[in-house]
């Protein structure tokens, strides 16, 4: 970028800052790296005559929160703001509301986070400061879609430099705050699009030139941030609203260099057939970003999904399995609902749910704080393909990882997510394979570190475009990893054609365990074409027509690789040349997940520290805690798995596991903190074994050395 454009991403036309150091790790642990519970009722502009603020107070007390939210807020403050523009909501009547709860909280020893939000100002603010909008493409104010007396403010002004900042010094200076969080900022999904003076100097929102500039700017305002909430005391911090998954808008491997607490808006499910499993594989990102540092993740207790209402409940299997997934992947719950009229809202289901489950959290604390995952597969997350690749025949990018995943948890893997940006040497070390579901984006630096894991023995899978576009999104004439998978490009990426492809069966190979009395297997539904290779495992076979009945028959075979299988010493590569795991969410096939399967256990070499025998869809996480070792296992065998809301929860029966600790110690007991009971267990040498006997939602089975 070229300094005019990164002065205004930076500075934004001219503001004068002073930026704070790193906000890395002191040497003892920050007091916000034992919090176990965060509780939130978001604060609508009536509860300052509607929220009795003893009750408010005393609710979260009887969950024995460590910490809650209360709100400020930046669009209406919820106390006597001084700040010009910081309009009083219409019911505060010069109350102090944001004092007397936070006062409340803390008489109840909990930790209280000053809620902000950043991304809308009032429309009487338009005309002495046109600065701080945003524009759409007609150089006009962009209104707020659906109260449109709100504008959509630009990060890369002078709000978020001069007029939030002055928000969070005077909250610094009048209440006795533990942190500074802000709402809706960074943007969650995607890039916000501006055509305001500074924004208009930058590339295009949404390519890859322009998410550097957004990514300095992201980390220049979250240390600027931090600096203002740590003038107040050097333990303080500032962390903001996350989430969006893989998808999210910062970098996240630079950001979590930074930050030292990772939230998650992950609410609940959204979209139509959104899988259950949404909130664990959202842990899975925050543990590659942050390493098991302070993570938490909002549970809804309110109805999200495709058609809302913000005030009432969901059911109380859907959230209690969310809170279940925060848990299992190491997150810490952040319970949420929205205003609190009538005495903690109208609809009060939310209310014992959220008690029960926090209770029972506390009861088992010692178990719950994780060192590291004990997992051996790394699945390479990959952002920029995410947020700046189109895939052949389009929809959504995430349908990849889907694909992958949904294979992953039926043959009941251990795995961990890795940053495309964090595959140096260190980091994978611990790992003996990587899965790499169609990264189409891939630095010349990202492909020389998979290529000398590889050399030093590591195993690799990859799929698809996987490696044929620079990270700038510029496509190549090979695959940027050809020479590890000893792969070569033929031709343009193919498609269907009525039928998709099929893989004729060549020869046997591991990969195809369980595959009998069938010539071929269905292949996917686009492929990039590779050049012939000695002796393939499967071959392609064209597409050709569905329909009519009387025309749907096999043409002809090809010497054309679907797949392509390489040992080189330690070193298993599988090279797959379609969308196999696309193909597989987009379909449901059995077949396409068990090749995903058998593909991965062969580039283990079958080998995983934990093995679980038993009926029923599981995801399970494998932890090294401060008390020994915690395997905790999620049932997601409900009708409900992919639509809808769980109505509750259908109990899967024995389940064997067979577990490999690292390390020395010797096993006490081990306790299934669900159940509430220990449970039998034999050792031999570092394998121990032992049965669980039910698991309704969740079980954790605490093994204590």
């Amino acid at each position: 970028m070229g300094e005019i454009n990164r002065r205004n991403f930076l500075t934004a036309a001219g503001a004068a800052l002073s930026v704070s150091p790193g906000a890395g790790q002191p040497a003892a642990a920050p007091w916000h790296a034992r919090i176990r519970r965060v509780g939130q009722v978001n604060m609508t502009e009536r509860d300052p005559v509607e929220l009795d603020v003893t009750a408010w107070a005393d609710y979260w007390a009887s969950l024995k929160a460590d910490a809650v939210l209360v709100s400020v807020t930046g669009i209406l403050a919820f106390y006597p703001s001084a700040v010009p523009f910081h309009r009083h909501g219409a019911f505060l009547n010069g109350r102090d509301f944001f004092g007397e709860c936070c006062a409340a909280a803390k008489k109840r020893g909990i930790r209280v986070i000053a809620r902000m939000s950043p991304d809308l100002q009032w429309e009487e603010a338009l005309g002495p400061h046109p600065e701080w909008f945003q524009r759409d493409a007609r150089g006009a104010f962009v209104p707020h879609g659906e109260d449109r007396r709100l504008y959509r403010t630009c990060m890369f002004s002078t709000y978020y430099t001069g007029h939030i900042a002055a928000i969070m010094r005077e909250v610094n200076a009048r209440y006795d705050i533990d942190g500074i969080f802000t709402n809706a900022w960074p943007p969650l999904g995607r890039f916000p699009e501006c055509y305001c003076d500074v924004c208009r100097a930058q590339p295009p929102a949404g390519s890859p030139a322009y998410w550097d500039g957004f990514n300095e700017r992201v980390l220049f305002l979250w240390r600027f941030f931090d600096g203002i909430a740590k003038e107040k005391r050097p333990d303080n911090l500032y962390f903001a609203n996350l989430g969006g998954g893989i998808r999210a808008t910062p970098n996240l491997k630079l950001l979590g260099e930074i930050c030292e607490w990772f939230n998650c808006d992950n609410q609940g499910r959204g979209g139509e057939d959104a899988p259950i499993w949404g909130c664990a594989k959202q842990g899975r990102v925050c543990y590659a970003a942050m390493k098991g540092r302070t993570s938490t993740n909002v549970t809804a207790a309110w109805s999200t999904g495709q058609v809302r209402w913000r005030n009432v409940a969901k059911s109380p299997a859907e959230a209690e399995v969310w809170m279940d997934q925060t848990l299992a992947s190491g997150m810490v719950p952040w319970y949420h609902f929205i205003g609190a009229q009538g005495g903690l809202g109208e609809d009060r289901r939310w209310h014992e749910p959220g008690r029960r489950y926090f209770n029972w959290i506390a009861r088992n604390d010692r178990h719950l704080f994780n060192r590291r995952s004990i997992a051996n597969l790394g699945i390479v997350m990959g952002q920029r393909t995410n947020l700046f690749y189109d895939p052949p025949g389009g929809g959504s990018v995430a349908q990849f990882m889907d694909g992958l995943y949904y294979a992953l948890l039926e043959g009941r893997f251990l795995f961990d997510f890795v940053h495309e940006d964090d595959l140096g040497a260190e980091n994978l070390k611990k790992y003996d394979a990587l899965a790499l579901p169609n990264i189409a984006l891939l630095s010349d630096e990202q492909c020389r570190q998979l290529r000398a894991y590889a050399e030093s023995g590591g195993s690799l899978l990859s799929t698809f475009e996987t490696g044929l576009y620079t990270e700038r999104n510029e496509p190549r004439p090979d695959f940027g990893l050809a020479d590890v998978f000893g792969v070569h490009r033929a031709s343009a990426v193919q498609g269907p054609n009525g039928n998709s492809f099929y893989a004729w069966i060549e020869r046997q190979h591991e990969i195809l365990a369980g595959f009998s009395d069938t010539c071929w297997l269905p292949g996917a539904e686009y492929r990039a074409p590779l050049k012939p290779v000695s002796s393939p495992v499967l071959t392609v076979v064209p597409p050709y027509p569905s329909y009519p009945p009387e025309l749907s028959y096999l043409r002809r075979r090809t010497d054309e690789p679907a797949v392509v299988v390489l040992e080189q010493g330690r070193s298993r590569r599988i090279h797959f040349a379609g969308d196999v795991e696309r193909s597989m969410w987009r379909s449901g096939h059995t077949d396409l997940s068990r090749l995903l399967q058998n593909a991965v256990r062969w580039i283990l070499r079958d080998s995983s520290p934990v093995s679980i025998e038993g009926e029923g869809l599981i995801e399970t996480f494998a932890w090294e805690t401060e008390a020994g070792f915690a395997l905790h296992a999620l049932n997601y065998t409900n009708p409900n798995l992919h639509r809808g809301w769980l109505r509750r929860h259908y109990p899967i029966g024995p389940q064997k596991v067979r577990m490999t600790l690292p390390g020395g110690g010797k096993p006490a007991r081990v306790e299934l903190l669900k159940a509430g009971r220990e449970v039998k267990f034999s050792i031999k040498g570092r394998i121990i074994e032992f049965t669980i006997p039910r698991i309704e939602d969740y079980e954790i089975a605490a093994i204590s050395i």
